[in-house]
């Protein structure tokens, strides 16, 4: 392989046409800033795509390109372990004589393949691949094997469950117990899950993530490991390892491939041990633009129009995991200007937004939503988000702040839009304090998308078509699954939502205390387009399925959503 100086695989992007001098130019400025390698710049300043980039490394080395293909099998090399391979992003491809071929992201690092070939005695040929491709078939390779390399690293094979603190915490320190908790970590951010549940029963132990909003199954560790586990947790989040009769939340913060992860960890105790659940805040993941939420249009516009109101109180309802808090992020960012001093108080505080003021609660020291929200008064705030009313006193100030001119944003945890007022009469507050301070109501959910590159299409049969009030010949799509989606048939979630506007109408209904079917029944009459219509719009629009909707709604109760 012909080695080139280091600037000219710059040269040869240009001379394809997928970058400009400029470009090239304002790379290397960064890169003596920064010291990193200029192919890695400028695919992290968006300039270039990896199948870009392999393409000019083949045509400046003159190396062939590896591309990743359905049902390709790939070695097991000794001394290379999993973490090695990650790392470097390399990958076997086959063993032959005493010739290893082998994938790399940048056939130019030398010294990288100097250890490589020192370390497996073979003459090493060089194919170029993708980044992501490396990483993910290393993974399906060495799927299981990082735990088992763990549990047979901790020879647990006639090790009983530890109960004394101290071993607990000399175990949890271990670098095999270290690396199997590091690998559950990173596997949920490689798939992109949103929790990590960790729980142990009688005679086996589970390990499950929830990967847009549906809980999966993966290989668990043994159960002799589970305690160390815990104990690992624990000590990564700051918590008492010695108890284990009371719950306990605590934060992890972690930095995963140049990311900035935030975990927040809930441990409460079982019948036959403890329960954990790690939820992942990954702040770069996110985008807090109402746009990219998938709300419809005529929703989103009512939606504005909603939250440039100079005063009054705006909630979102729906159960947790509902994306209520993006939306309101989303919101917030959207009205954001020099004008408006905007407070939130959170629980936690998941992401952080420029130019808004916000307050973590921490009951241990009375900082209550009730409390805390005393003191914002104080501040002269525009805005004021509450990350969620959950009893008399949060409701009261709340509902007093948006009556005396400030603009309230915050969630309650019920199934549909007209349910909170149900919900705040619950509390005890006034009919006419409800009636008079509340200006709308969003309730929403989340639905998976259909994987675009294996759904297929069908005619539903006429029995769900009008119980459902599917038009007459329409074709729905359903989830098949691939390599794309990962077999699940799904890949991302979008907004299904409903608005409930407050106007004359809806108060007279508050005053009167009637039921919350009422309210949505004749404010549909009057154009407000119920959750199960929003989200059976989006199945006919061919964007989720049927079943999805199905999943998060009632179609025996009229499509009331559960």
């Amino acid at each position: 392989m012909k080695q080139v100086e280091s600037n000219s695989i710059g040269n040869v992007l240009i001379e394809l046409g997928k970058v400009s001098k400029n470009d090239i130019d304002r790379a290397i400025e960064v890169q003596k800033q920064t010291g990193q390698t200029l192919w890695r710049l400028l695919i992290d300043l968006g300039l270039i795509s990896e199948e870009d980039l392999r393409g000019a490394w083949s045509q400046l080395l003159d190396v062939p390109v590896w591309e990743k293909k359905k049902g390709e099998t790939y070695p097991i090399v000794d001394n290379l372990p999993y973490g090695f391979l990650v790392s470097n992003k390399i990958l076997p491809l086959r063993t032959y004589n005493n010739t290893l071929d082998v994938a790399v992201v940048d056939p130019q690092d030398t010294s990288l393949l100097e250890v490589l070939a020192a370390v497996t005695k073979k003459e090493l040929s060089i194919f170029v691949g993708c980044e992501k491709d490396i990483i993910a078939s290393v993974n399906e390779l060495y799927k299981g094997s990082v735990e088992e390399e763990a549990i047979e690293d901790y020879g647990v094979g006639s090790l009983e469950i530890a109960e004394d603190i101290e071993q607990l915490k000399d175990l949890a320190s271990e670098a095999p117990v270290i690396r199997l908790v590091n690998s559950i970590l990173t596997k949920a951010i490689e798939i992109g899950a949103s929790d990590i549940h960790v729980e142990m029963y009688e005679k086996n132990t589970k390990l499950r993530y929830r990967v847009d909003g549906v809980l999966r199954d993966f290989p668990a560790p043994q159960r002799e490991l589970y305690p160390a586990i815990i104990s690992r947790i624990k000590i990564m989040s700051k918590l008492n390892i010695a108890e284990k009769r009371l719950p306990q939340d605590g934060r992890i913060k972690l930095k995963v491939a140049g990311r900035e992860i935030d975990l927040r960890v809930s441990i409460i105790p079982m019948i036959y041990g403890e329960g954990v659940v790690l939820r992942i805040l990954d702040r770069t993941s996110v985008s807090l633009d109402l746009e990219t939420l998938g709300f419809d249009q005529e929703t989103l516009k009512k939606l504005r129009w909603l939250i440039k109101k100079p005063e009054g109180m705006i909630l979102v309802t729906g159960p947790t995991g509902s994306g209520k808090t993006t939306t309101l992020y989303s919101v917030l960012k959207e009205i954001k200007s020099p004008e408006l001093k905007i407070v939130t108080i959170e629980d936690p505080v998941e992401y952080s937004l420029e130019g808004t003021n916000q307050i973590q609660i921490n009951p241990q020291i009375d900082l209550t939503f009730a409390n805390g929200l005393r003191s914002i008064l104080r501040h002269d705030p525009d805005v004021i988000l509450i990350g969620e009313i959950r009893d008399r006193d949060t409701a009261s100030i709340a509902i007093q702040s948006a009556l005396t001119g400030h603009l309230v944003f915050s969630t309650l945890h019920t199934n549909d839009s007209a349910s909170a007022f149900t919900r705040l009469l619950d509390m005890a507050i006034e009919d006419y304090l409800i009636s008079s301070c509340i200006i709308g109501v969003l309730a929403q959910r989340l639905v998976r998308k259909i994987c675009p590159a294996c759904k297929e299409a069908y005619l539903p049969d006429e029995e769900m078509r009008i119980k459902t009030g599917i038009p007459e010949g329409k074709k729905l799509s359903r989830a098949v699954g691939c390599d794309e989606c990962n077999h699940t048939g799904y890949g991302g979630r979008m907004c299904i939502s409903e608005l409930l506007i407050v106007d004359d109408v809806v108060r007279r209904f508050i005053l009167n205390h009637e039921d919350s079917n009422i309210i949505l029944k004749e404010s549909a009459k009057r154009g407000l387009k119920t959750l199960w219509q929003d989200g059976l719009d989006r199945v006919i629009e061919g964007k989720t399925t049927l079943d999805e909707l199905m999943r998060v709604a009632d179609i025996e109760n009229e499509g009331t959503i559960r």
